[in-house]
């Protein structure tokens, strides 16, 4: 292959030439030392800086984050959907056809409203990587793409490490049983002291935080049982539920099957 093994490769290569004469993060270290140089000014320290001069040096650094944020999220993006798009003859039939589609248009613009939220450069992963094997499945439903990217951007890694052990131990459950029954919730219930008993430790003091945080994006429920509450996490079941399995299931890296 040449160069560019993705059409939009070589428009990202090019608008990051043309525009990103000094890198987005030399931009911000400059801006920090004036907005500090500023703000003692306005102390009364030294010099003669204007409220409006340092507001003008905030709404700069914050044009610089984005532009940072949205030249990440474009390589990743360009690299995920190349990685699909050589993967097989059928697989480029689909991505050439969805990239034209208006869904996969509403998805991009949503994503870059999420992508100002944060720095984290594994959030901002995610969010590429929603997109892409949204692509891959044929799945770019707006609503739950909106809430998924929501989740992206504000859950910790140590939320989606959590997630995954979670969706490892049962995910199998969510295609035998309904979720919420009283069989699903039993099933959960017997597995959990044995898959999460390390939960208890100190290492993991973090985990009720993480278990809150997946259960308020929908991803992990509480689920009832008739053990009485003794404050230890391993004895108080979670289920993971079918946003869950689908969001972890979403972030996960596309293999790179392209052909050299």
């Amino acid at each position: 292959m040449g160069q560019f093994d993705f059409p939009s490769a070589a428009a990202l290569a090019q608008i990051k030439s043309e525009t990103l004469t000094t890198s987005p993060i030399d931009k911000a270290v400059s801006r920090f030392a004036g907005i500090g140089s500023k703000i003692l000014e306005l102390a009364g320290f030294f010099g003669a800086a204007t409220l409006t001069d340092l507001i003008q040096e905030l709404k700069g650094l914050a044009a610089d984050k984005d532009e940072a944020n949205l030249i990440f999220f474009g390589e990743s993006l360009v690299d995920d959907i190349g990685r699909l798009y050589q993967s097989n003859d059928e697989m480029r039939r689909h991505v050439d056809q969805l990239l034209k589609s208006e869904e996969f248009h509403e998805a991009v613009a949503n994503a870059t409203l999420h992508i100002t939220r944060t720095n984290v450069m594994t959030r901002l992963r995610r969010v590429s990587l929603l997109i892409a094997n949204g692509v891959k499945v044929r799945d770019l439903e707006p609503e739950s793409l909106d809430d998924m990217m929501r989740a992206a951007v504000e859950l910790k890694d140590r939320d989606i490490g959590l997630l995954g052990k979670i969706f490892k131990s049962q995910v199998g459950l969510l295609g035998s049983y309904q979720v919420l029954s009283s069989e699903w919730s039993q099933q959960v219930a017997a597995s959990w002291p044995n898959d999460f008993s390390f939960l208890d430790s100190p290492d993991n003091r973090h985990v009720r935080s993480s278990l809150a945080r997946l259960q308020s994006a929908g991803f992990v429920q509480e689920v009832s049982t008739m053990m009485a509450r003794t404050g230890r996490v391993a004895n108080q079941p979670y289920g993971l539920l079918p946003d869950g399995r689908k969001f972890f299931e979403r972030v996960q890296e596309i293999a790179d099957d392209r052909r050299s």
